[in-house]
Formats: structure tokens, C-alpha cells, sequence
């Protein structure tokens, strides 16, 4: 653990009065990782129902007249609805716990995709998607908290990378599974949608009877939910608590950042590539080698992090892969640079994502108690990267007719990473 001022106080658990010391560290019940695993599954419905939007734009845009910014607009309304409600939804779960949130959160945008489905305009579409970002919150803040509340810190990182898996599963199937197989075979991207939302409603008949026998049997071992009152000093005081540490400081720092190379590169490689004389196939394909980096990324460093006990040097290192992947971006001249390059840069941002959600339960004054509204900060803040990245690199791309100078900026960002890694404390 980590007090206030950045100390490492793990070595005052050695006498093993903690649920996270050596006597306990064989004592996870193999039905929480089985309940994490569940989780992910929620995350990977989650995904697949929000980039169902993305996958399905062109045939939505000309069957309800929206024009380009309309259609930006749905597709930004997510991400955006983040900064307002983050916050709100971290003291939420905090005091509802985790299973119960998770299963709102899941109700809430499983409804709200039946209604996207049955939505006539642009007004009915981006209300409905707006809902849905309120549950999608839920799933994200309430995924990190679960894994605070039934594993040990030592498997923080390696756990939240099973259900950062899942988001990346879910994302890939709203493609490759919803545009190319169910939206042919079921007549289009209403059936799609009301297929993609009762696959959310029916995950409810699993999840609830499993995280009600688990919180029966196992309750959170590794720590309790925040003050359960929703009263307004209590909320101050939470929200007080998790604003005023350094560490959360710096990590708000890495967290916009990451957002902000996820969702500028995700939006912008394809025709970054483009530009550069790669066909439309072999573009896509260089998106893609962006995701099979975050998976690597995801896959490695997070465990890695767990086994060697170093938080600051795998937040350093994700930051220097990011920069290194983006000079690769900014020097190569052809598309086989540019595959290259988004390998690298994906293996960075892949990276850190678990980091960022698994390292607020290691602050002392912070645990599983306040994790979801620690990590809610990251994202309020973060997304206005996510939201202003893309819309910078195509701004700057207008005003001087090349990428180079967004991909400056997104280089910055990644230098910014590296500083605010090095001053971490050693978790």
C-alpha cells in the first residue's frame, strides 16, 4: 500500500494480520475468478453493444437522414456523457458495491439498446445513447471495484486484464460478428440491436443468482464499500479524499493520456494509412495490428507488473512504448512502418489500461472502498482527452494538410505519461 505522501507501507502487513499477506495469498476461492471472468463477459456485451453504433453508422445515418456532424455527434455522445456522470457513478457503487452495480448498470444499457432499436430520428437516437452511457459507466467503474473487493493486491494487475480482455473481445465482435454475420442474417441494425440488447438482459438470469450466492458465501474479503449513506458531507468527504492525493494526481495525468492516444489512434489510423497509399484493406489492417498491440500489451505488462511488484517502472515503460510508437508514426514513410509502429504504440496503451484501474486500490487512504470512485476520476477528466484528441488531430490535419503535427501532440501526451510515471511512488 501506499500512504498520502507515496510511501510503500506493503511491508507493514508482513506480520500477516491482512487479508493481503503471505498467509492469505493462496486463500482466493477459485468462484472469484470465475465471477471475474463473468465480469468480463459483461464488459464484451458492453462493447459489442456500444460499437454496434459504429458498425452499423452508414446504413443508421441514411435510414434516419443524419447528417456527418449528427452522426459524429451519436458516435462522441458516449464518451462525452463520461465527463459529467463519471463521478456520480463511482460514489454510486462505492455504496451499492460492485454485483449489485454491475447488474444495474447492465440492466440500464441492455433497455437502452432495445430502445435504440425502435428510435426514429436523430433527437430519439441520441437521447436513448445517452442512457445507455449511463449504464456503460457502471460497467466500467464497477468491474475495477469487484476485482479490489475479492482478490489481493498482488493479482490486481493480472485480474484486471481478464475483463479489459473482454472489452477488447466485445469491440472486434461488433464488427466481425454484428455488422458482417448478424445484421445479414437478421435483416439489418434494428434486429441487430434488439438481439445485442436482450443478450444484456439475459446475461441478468447469470449474473445475479452467481454474485448472490458469491457475496453470501465469500462477501469482499479484501475490503468494504464506502459509507452507505448517500448523504452530502459523506459524498464531500469521499470526493475530497480521492482530489486531494498526489498519487491520484499523477494518475489522472496517465489516464488522460491513454485516452487520449486510444481514441485519437483508433479514430485517425485508418486514414492516417490511407494517406499514405495503403489500400482500404490494408488500412484496416493497420487498425487492427493497433488492437492486437493494445491485447499484447494487456496480456503482459499487467501480470508482469504483479509478479516484479512495480507499478511506477510498467507505467514508465508503457509511456516510452507509446512515444517510441509514435515517432515510428511520424518518421515511417510507408504503410509497413506504419504497421509496425501501431504494434508498438498499441503495446503501450494496452498496457497501462489495467494499471490505471488496478493501482488507486493500492493507495493507502484510497483501497477497495473508494476504487470506484478513484478510478471515476480518471475517466471524468480522461475523457475530455478521449474527446478532444481525435477532434485536435483532425484540426490540425486541416490547418497544415499533414498528420505530423497531431501526431506531435498525441507524442507530448506520451512524454507527459512518461513524467507523471516517474514520479509515482514505487507501489
Amino acid at each position: 500500500m501506499v500512504d498520502d505522501a507515496g510511501r510503500d507501507e506493503s511491508s507493514d502487513d508482513a506480520d500477516g494480520d491482512g487479508p493481503g499477506d503471505d498467509g492469505a495469498e493462496d486463500a482466493v476461492p477459485p468462484s472469484s475468478y470465475a465471477l471475474v471472468v463473468l465480469g468480463a463477459v459483461s464488459y464484451l456485451l458492453l462493447t459489442a453493444n456500444w460499437f454496434a453504433l459504429a458498425a452499423f453508422l452508414e446504413p443508421i445515418g441514411r435510414e434516419l437522414g443524419l447528417s456527418d456532424t449528427q452522426s459524429g455527434a451519436l458516435v462522441g455522445a458516449v464518451p462525452l456523457t463520461y465527463v459529467p456522470l463519471s463521478l456520480l457513478s463511482g460514489l454510486a457503487l462505492d455504496r451499492i458495491g460492485a454485483r449489485r452495480g454491475i447488474a444495474l448498470a447492465a440492466g440500464i444499457f441492455g433497455v437502452a439498446q432495445l430502445l435504440r432499436s425502435a428510435t426514429t430520428g436523430f433527437a430519439g437516437m441520441l437521447a436513448t445513447t445517452v442512457l445507455f452511457a449511463v449504464g456503460a459507466t457502471g460497467i466500467t467503474f464497477g468491474l475495477p471495484k469487484l476485482v479490489a473487493s475479492v482478490f489481493p493486491s498482488r493479482l490486481l494487475g493480472t485480474m484486471s486484464t481478464v475483463y479489459i480482455l473482454g472489452s477488447y473481445a466485445g469491440t472486434a465482435a461488433a464488427y466481425s460478428v454484428g455488422r458482417a454475420i448478424l445484421g445479414p442474417a437478421l435483416g439489418g441494425w434494428r434486429p441487430t440491436f434488439r438481439a445485442l440488447g436482450g443478450a444484456a438482459l439475459a446475461f441478468l438470469v447469470v449474473w445475479v443468482p452467481v454474485a448472490v450466492w458469491h457475496a453470501r458465501r465469500h462477501g469482499t474479503p479484501y475490503g468494504d464499500d464506502a459509507d452507505s449513506e448517500f448523504s452530502l458531507g459523506s459524498l464531500r468527504a469521499d470526493v475530497a479524499r480521492v482530489f486531494s492525493h498526489r498519487v491520484m494526481r499523477l494518475l489522472v495525468v496517465v489516464g488522460t493520456v491513454y485516452l487520449l492516444l486510444n481514441h485519437s489512434l483508433q479514430g485517425w489510423l485508418p486514414t492516417l494509412a490511407g494517406a499514405r497509399g495503403a489500400t482500404t484493406a490494408r488500412a484496416a489492417t493497420v487498425a487492427t495490428l493497433f488492437v492486437v498491440g493494445q491485447a499484447a500489451g494487456t496480456v503482459v505488462v499487467p501480470p508482469l507488473s504483479d509478479r516484479l511488484n512495480r507499478r511506477r517502472g510498467a507505467v514508465v515503460a508503457c509511456g516510452v512504448a507509446a512515444l517510441v510508437g509514435l515517432v515510428g508514426l511520424a518518421v515511417g514513410g510507408g504503410v509497413l512502418a506504419a504497421s509496425a509502429a501501431a504494434v508498438v504504440v498499441g503495446t503501450g496503451v494496452g498496457g497501462v489500461s489495467p494499471l490505471v484501474r488496478a493501482i488507486p486500490t493500492e493507495i493507502e487512504e484510497i483501497g477497495p472502498g473508494l476504487t470506484a470512485t478513484a478510478v471515476s476520476l480518471v475517466f471524468a477528466v480522461g475523457e475530455l482527452g478521449g474527446f478532444f484528441g481525435p477532434f485536435l488531430v483532425g484540426g490540425l490535419r486541416d490547418l497544415t494538410g499533414s498528420f505530423l503535427p497531431g501526431i506531435a501532440l498525441l507524442a507530448v501526451g506520451a512524454l507527459a505519461m512518461v513524467a507523471a510515471g516517474l514520479r509515482l511512488p514505487e507501489i
